[in-house]
């Protein structure tokens, strides 16, 4: 029997600005890079249905793989910008295409645990007892019960206290970084590891820093989206001065899109100006389904594979592994200095 909720609607609306973004491509090389071999002369309903049948019909979906593990860390201190669901829709996006990811919780509250259906009360193995050094990666993993290519290091209310513990330890920066180098994950075979980071610049996020080579931003499309991302790069600058000379910012992703207000195109414009080609072509709609999944312990593409948020973030996923050669082999020194300059003058145009 299927754990989708009964009579859950199927939302049919129009896909909005930039979802079909052709990035260069043109007519049927676009459409049969993007959605399989539909045509250019089809209608976007036709391939809307066409992308709704292949996350309805999984077999049907490959993406390339990365030439290596790509390990990403999605971070913004600040709170409600849709951090932990860009993480656990971006991983079940990419697992439903054939990747296998590993999602790595390091948020105490677990968000990202409840939303790919794991167990992680109290006395679970989670990511607290992996950075203290009591268990390996290995006894922590977990597999969604939605996806057998989707895993789960979770987060326990244990990990509240964990950066107090960290403080006294040596090589406290890196304890994640050395417990995945140390695991032995031959046999998952994983193609990606997210990190799904809390709301603060402190210890947590920094072994996410530490254990990563790219960090992916989530910004809403809403008023003062820029507010604390100086502040944000300013760290991931020191962090690859000091710890992780690899660490760079590869993809920004906004979110919470509202195609009825002219402050989201507004935002969505700034934000492309100050970050360029890191900033994805795919947007992430403000949906009322991507709200309700993780009530019912599923990301949305479990919940309502039909949505525009199930279908956004399917796009998201597509672009993400589509651009792994070009991530992989340009890893640019400098580049946060750069982003801070701009961000921040962002910010001091919006006061």
């Amino acid at each position: 029997m299927s754990n989708r909720p009964a009579n859950v609607s199927r939302e049919t609306t129009s896909r909005v600005p930039g979802m079909l973004d052709s990035g260069g491509l043109e007519g049927d090389e676009f459409a049969k890079t993007a959605f399989g071999n539909i045509s250019a002369a089809e209608t976007p309903i036709a391939a809307e249905a066409h992308r709704a049948s292949q996350v309805l019909h999984p077999g049907s979906l490959n993406l390339p793989k990365p030439r290596e593990q790509r390990i990403i860390t999605i971070a913004n201190q600040k709170g409600g910008v849709g951090k932990t669901t860009t993480a656990v829709n971006l991983a079940a996006a990419l697992a439903l295409q054939g990747m296998t990811v590993l999602v790595i919780d390091l948020d105490p509250q677990g968000n990202a645990s409840t939303a790919l259906g794991v167990e992680h009360h109290s006395g679970v193995p989670s990511s607290y007892e992996l950075l203290i050094g009591e268990i390996s990666v290995q006894d922590a993993i977990q597999r969604s019960p939605h996806n057998e290519r989707l895993l789960c290091i979770p987060a326990t209310i244990d990990l509240a206290g964990a950066e107090i513990e960290l403080v006294s330890m040596v090589a406290r920066e890196g304890r994640l970084k050395a417990a995945i180098q140390e695991a032995n994950l031959a046999g998952y075979d994983i193609d990606y590891v997210m990190i799904d980071c809390p709301p603060s610049l402190g210890l947590l996020t920094v072994n996410a820093m530490v254990a990563a080579k790219e960090v992916m931003i989530p910004i809403q499309c809403e008023y003062y989206a820029l507010e604390g991302v100086g502040q944000l790069l300013r760290n991931i600058g020191l962090v690859q001065a000091h710890l992780n000379p690899e660490l760079h910012v590869s993809t920004v992703v906004l979110t919470m899109y509202d195609g009825r207000t002219k402050l989201a195109d507004q935002v969505a414009e700034e934000v492309r100006g100050h970050f360029g080609d890191a900033v994805l072509r795919s947007v992430i709609p403000r949906s009322v389904k991507v709200s309700e999944a993780p009530g019912y312990g599923m990301t949305v593409l479990d919940y309502d594979p039909g949505s525009r948020g199930a279908m956004s973030y399917l796009d998201a996923g597509r672009e993400i592994a589509a651009r792994s050669a070009l991530v992989q082999s340009r890893a640019t020194p400098g580049q946060e200095g750069a982003a801070v300059g701009t961000a921040g003058a962002a910010q001091e145009r919006g006061r």
